[in-house]
């Protein structure tokens, strides 16, 4: 697909980043070097320098927009951003092969094999691998985008849009549980409150809902304001607004697996 927007991602940036946050609060080792592996446009890349101020951080993504964005817009000494998938990472083959500590948010659940890519990526970290990944591939706006996709003549452009399943919190601790490993695992369901119009619909239109509509927008651009209409629709009767805003309930798993 096109690549990601960095200025649509960053809508809602507080509620993006308070899982991140979150995942941090539990890592209790002082690593000297970090890779952010799916760092996106750099915003929170920026905070792991901001908490252990002596190490050296690298973002890695595998999109050059959002690379590029990080690299004009989140400056910072001791903060590098390279282009770089995640496999090369698992397998060693990118331009970090290593770090004390290496950390990934919302980015994982993007590869469909990223169970197996697990271990392998735990084994590049010295001290501790740390990552959240969404766990919502059930919630009504990741249930209604399937399903309205699935319609004529999305679908005869989209074709079938996968179920991007995570796992649960126990099923990561299997897989990565092991002698010389201590591994936290949990899972914190927010409920964010969001304001403006079709929020929701902005919302998973910069992340999920993303590869749809790139789809749809280089077949034919009116199809895509279509889908928009029709999906909007159906995200507005599955999240109602009320006085004080569209209220938008959004599961997240976290691991922290730590050498011993």
């Amino acid at each position: 697909m096109p690549d990601w927007s960095p200025t649509a991602y960053l809508q809602f940036t507080d509620e993006r980043s308070r899982p991140f946050h979150d995942l941090l609060s539990r890592v209790r080792t002082e690593p000297a070097t970090i890779v952010d592996l799916g760092c996106g446009p750099g915003h929170l890349t920026t905070v792991l320098r901001t908490r252990w101020p002596a190490a050296t951080v690298v973002g890695l993504d595998s999109s050059p927009a959002m690379i590029e964005r990080a690299r004009a817009h989140e400056p910072q000494d001791g903060v590098r951003y390279e282009l770089a998938d995640l496999r090369d990472v698992a397998h060693r083959r990118g331009p970090v092969t290593g770090a004390d500590l290496v950390v990934s948010n919302a980015a994982l659940q993007w590869a469909p094999d990223h169970r197996e890519l697990l271990a392998p990526l735990a084994a590049t970290a010295a001290q501790t691998f740390a990552f959240q990944v969404p766990g919502n591939h059930d919630a009504p706006s990741h249930l209604l985008l399937r399903e309205v996709a699935a319609r004529s003549p999305y679908t005869d452009v989209v074709g079938p849009v996968p179920r991007r399943a995570t796992a649960d919190p126990a099923e990561y601790l299997d897989l990565l549980a092991a002698p010389g490993w201590q591994v936290d695992a949990w899972e914190t369901t927010y409920t964010h409150v969001l304001h403006g119009p079709d929020p929701v619909l902005r919302w998973i239109s910069a992340t999920g809902a993303q590869p749809v509509l790139h789809a749809l927008q280089a077949h034919d651009p009116a199809l895509r304001a279509r889908f928009e209409a029709e999906y909007g629709a159906a995200l507005r009767e599955a999240y109602p607004e009320h006085p004080w805003g569209t209220p938008l309930q959004f599961r997240r798993v976290f691991v922290v697996a730590t050498r011993t």
